[in-house]
């Protein structure tokens, strides 16, 4: 907090402060106390209860070196005078002559990093009993609650700083990244409506199959950022939603991307209530998971029922079954289901998908054999 109009703001902002200082001039009888904001060469008044004509407001400021507050910055320790006439530290002291001081007091106030702040004070043109446990302990108590509640701005305003960052980035996957990949999706559908030698057809599948997967990544970098840095993946639940169509769909997509692959879909008809295109989501990011990590020699199984008053949804496949090591953090961020560090992906699209069950109040769980592994997802129908 080195700008002084933000240390100025940040103590305006505690309601407390006035009465802290009233509370402090009532009891000790000192005319004049103040919050400081004290750095190695300025000396700034945040807050101010003047009853002696001082002449000092909120943002004026002292000379640094003609103030006892430059010493306690260094030291740490407050510094409590009766009478400087009989104070045998301070009555040849330069501040007390300056100002024609007759009692002071200055607690420092430190914030929770160690970091100093600056003082809570009180000074006044004669003596004023203020060396006592009672009127010690209550400057303590009041520096430690401002600094509590300086502490507090500064959090409030990083998770400020936070917020606006974590729109900037979630902008800049929605709009900078997406734009220009739907531009580019366009213009490769375009083209392979003109392009009719075989090779140039080739190179526009390829192109196509790659801009669908960049697709795919940055919806799940996305959703990412958005569960883990705004509150969690939004869903637009609706009743009644037959997710037979969504489903067939999901897999007639797949196939196409795939061609090499068979995906075998066998789905019941069933209207629940749910975020249709979440579902979709997390039927594809399953399926996904199995052409990256199955078996392309064996089909995918996709199969949806209904049993137990709950819609049960499996994606299988067959292949190396998930290691032991790796299926205890499976649905955590940047888990593979595989320990090879060969494949494609960011290893979030399982975390996405059991982030989507959860907001369903539904459960996704694995199990893997050498024989079939095979994602359940069980979601109650009320």
């Amino acid at each position: 907090m080195n700008d002084p109009i933000a240390a100025i703001d940040a103590i305006a902002q505690i309601n407390a402060v006035p009465t802290i200082l009233d509370v402090i001039c009532k009891t000790t009888g000192m005319r004049f106390a103040a919050v400081a904001r004290v750095t190695a060469d300025r000396w700034i008044a945040c807050s101010v209860r003047d009853e002696i004509a001082f002449g000092l407001a909120p943002g004026g400021e002292l000379k640094i070196e003609t103030t006892i507050c430059n010493e306690i910055r260094e030291h740490r320790q407050a510094v409590i005078i009766d009478n400087v006439a009989d104070d045998p530290m301070y009555a040849g002291h330069h501040t007390p002559e300056i100002y024609g001081l007759q009692s002071y007091i200055s607690m420092p106030i430190t914030l929770a990093d160690g970091s100093f702040f600056g003082t809570l004070c009180a000074i006044d043109t004669v003596p004023r009993r203020l060396n006592t446990p009672e009127i010690i302990g209550m400057f303590e108590l009041f520096a430690n609650l401002i600094a509590f509640h300086l502490d507090t701005h500064d959090r409030i305003d990083q998770e400020r700083q936070a917020s606006e960052l974590r729109e900037q980035f979630i902008a800049v996957l929605g709009h900078d990244l997406r734009n220009p990949l739907a531009s580019l999706d366009a213009g490769t559908r375009m083209l392979q409506r003109s392009v009719e030698d075989e090779k140039g057809k080739a190179v526009l599948g390829l192109m196509q199959s790659s801009i669908t997967r960049m697709s795919g990544l940055i919806d799940n970098v996305l959703d990412f950022a958005r569960g883990r840095l705004g509150g969690g993946i939004p869903v637009e639940q609706a009743d009644r939603v037959p997710l037979k169509p969504v489903m067939e769909q999901v897999v007639a997509e797949l196939r196409m991307a795939n061609p090499g692959r068979a995906i075998e879909a066998e789905f019941a008809e069933a209207l629940v209530r749910c975020d249709e295109g979440r579902i979709g989501q997390l039927l594809s990011n399953l399926i996904a998971n199995a052409l990256t990590h199955g078996d392309p020699a064996t089909p995918i199984r996709a199969r949806s029922t209904i049993a137990d008053n709950c819609f049960v949804l499996t994606v299988a496949n067959a292949g190396e079954p998930i290691p032991e090591a790796v299926l205890k953090d499976l649905f955590k961020p940047f888990v593979r289901a595989s320990a090879k560090a060969n494949l494609e992906g960011l290893g979030l699209g399982l975390y996405i998908a059991s982030e989507i069950a959860k907001t369903h109040n539904a459960r996704l769980s694995v199990s893997s054999t050498p024989e079939e592994t095979c994602f359940t997802f069980q979601m109650p129908l009320r």
